[in-house]
């Protein structure tokens, strides 16, 4: 999943991202209500965490905007504000679940895929393709002209990532920023390995190329389409 988490206590996002982003998932992340409606009125994502109380815009607002244009993306709400009152009042601003701080990880996670079951598998997002490589997002899912591909998490999240990217470089610090989340280079080979195994999995066999090395720049999944 691609999942957008609106926090801006530091250290409970920092807990959130790394824990999300070792699940498997896409995460961006947004330290206050006004980048955080931003980001979720113009990116599309499978899911939300939104705080209760944030700087600038509140979370009951953030969601209720959205809401009235239209946006169904699954939202759960994350807040210190535990009483009944509080948790309906998430509910009837357009929140479909509600989780009172402190919580453990693991529950988290679980309401999170229990969202996203929920969607109907031809929602708009659900799916990524480029040419004939296909990635369900609901199904953790990939296949090339109809061949499964499996796939360890991480090179599950390195393509999800090159594929909503796609026809783009992408560099070394975006996908340790965003894959590994690590915010500085560990000077390893660690995404040379990853992008080597991805490519045996999704090009060996098969005449076309999708996954390029752009040297002295990054790497680019390119279709026939991004050519």
């Amino acid at each position: 999943m691609r999942i957008l988490v609106i926090e801006d206590d530091a250290e409970v996002a920092h807990f959130l991202v790394k824990g999300l982003k070792e699940s498997g998932h896409v995460v961006d992340h947004a330290a206050n209500g006004r980048d955080g409606l931003f980001l979720a009125a113009s990116e599309p994502y499978d899911a939300m965490i939104v705080d209760r109380l944030l700087p600038g815009v509140d979370g009951l607002t953030i969601v209720q905007t959205i809401r009235a244009a239209g946006n169904r993306t699954p939202v759960l709400f994350l807040s210190a504000l535990g009483e009944v009152d509080d948790r309906v009042r998430g509910l009837k601003a357009g929140g479909d679940d509600y989780l009172v701080k402190p919580f453990a990880f693991a529950e988290l996670l679980a309401r999170m895929e229990a969202l996203d079951r929920r969607r109907p598998s031809d929602a708009p997002g659900s799916r990524l393709t480029v040419d004939d490589l296909a990635m369900d997002l609901l199904g953790r899912r990939v296949a090339r002209a109809g061949k499964s591909i499996d796939l360890q998490p991480r090179e599950f999240s390195l393509l999800e990532y090159l594929m909503r990217h796609a026809g783009q470089v992408v560099t070394r610090t975006m996908l340790l920023e965003n894959v590994w989340d690590y915010h500085f280079d560990p000077q390893t080979n660690v995404i040379d390995v990853h992008i080597s195994r991805l490519r045996r999995k999704i090009d060996s066999g098969f005449a076309t190329p999708l996954l390029h090395t752009v040297r002295g720049a990054g790497y680019t999944l390119r279709g026939s389409s991004h050519s």
